[in-house]
């Protein structure tokens, strides 16, 4: 779907040397391994998460300028408004790398706002314009559908905002789903993550200073395993630790791996560059020849790679992080 640097493990020593340090120094404002403590009052819906996947498949693929990503846009602001106690939406124009101007949304949906201490979970919505890394070449022109690639995240934090509803937690939360993620190309690290460069240059609050942020990407594809990447353990180990030792506690060790993986041009570069602690919750491969699931930026990511109980681990993992405060 993006650029997506994808270090190998002999370059990320090096950083996971400086992280080390830095997360024996960080006091944080996370709790630690030992404090994290699982709620037994909340039960995310992986079934309900995988509809909300489907929902917007059955828009067709969202490549901005598209019916598809006006439609869905549509939708995503009917959902949100449902769940969420107030809704924002950014409207922008942005440049690509290939000299083209999109109109794009970014949607942020706030629960108890009025709450100053927050947390920030973020997807991104859009679609990447082009497969190609089809195993076809023929098929390189053709928008991928993005089924694990952009809609598992929004699926997943579209049900968290449900179960939020239904059941306040204790602090704020803001579910960002930003556009134009994936209009990029590996030849210009910047023009990637086109909505979270907006969104990070205008906050929708002034001042705003969450705890942390929890970025979702291919977070729904069967076999998936969810490794710590390296970005994520630089500038946030002691978030990491958290929802890694959440996700064990809550029986999904099999899912969250004590392991390191690759370091990922995603989203949350952009919100840790503008201040806000924020890690990725990303499905790596190291040991596919992409660095990630077979149908990453191809034709063929579409709902027949989606598992329901891979959603269910991880919306119930980041479900129990929140009400644990």
């Amino acid at each position: 779907m993006r650029l997506r640097h994808l270090l190998l493990l002999s370059v990320a020593i090096v950083v996971l040397a400086s992280c080390k340090s830095q997360q024996q120094a960080s006091s944080g404002s996370a709790s630690t391994a030992d404090e994290v403590v699982v709620t037994e009052n909340v039960d995310f819906n992986g079934d309900n998460a995988y509809k909300l996947v489907k929902a917007q498949c059955d828009f067709g693929p969202r490549v901005p300028g598209s019916a598809a990503h006006s439609k869905c846009a549509t939708w995503l602001e009917q959902e949100l408004k449902a769940s969420c106690d107030s809704v924002i939406v950014q409207e922008a124009q942005v440049k690509t790398f290939d000299n083209k101007t999109l109109n794009i949304k970014n949607f942020v949906g706030c629960i108890n706002p009025s709450n100053d201490d927050r947390i920030l979970l973020l997807a991104h919505w859009d679609c990447r314009p082009w497969a190609d890394n089809d195993h076809d070449a023929s098929k390189h022109h053709e928008p991928v559908m993005g089924a694990n690639d952009g809609a598992s995240g929004v699926g997943v934090l579209l049900e968290l905002a449900r179960l939020m509803k239904e059941t306040k937690p204790g602090i704020g939360v803001d579910i960002l789903l930003v556009d134009a993620e994936d209009w990029g190309t590996n030849d210009v690290e910047d023009s990637w993550a086109l909505g979270t460069q907006y969104w990070a240059k205008h906050p929708h609050a002034q001042g705003y200073s969450p705890r942390f942020g929890i970025l979702l990407d291919m977070v729904g594809a069967r076999g998936a395993r969810f490794s710590k990447e390296i970005i994520s353990l630089q500038y946030a180990p002691e978030v990491v630790n958290e929802v890694w030792t959440m996700a064990q506690k809550s029986g999904f060790s099999n899912y969250f791996i004590n392991d390191t993986g690759g370091a990922i041009t995603d989203d949350h570069v952009q919100v840790n560059n503008a201040g806000i602690k924020c890690i990725d919750i990303i499905d790596m491969r190291m040991d596919s020849d992409t660095g990630f699931f077979d149908g990453w930026h191809t034709t063929s990511d579409t709902m027949q790679w989606i598992d329901a109980s891979v959603l269910k681990a991880v919306g119930q993992t980041v479900a129990n992080v929140i009400y644990s405060y």
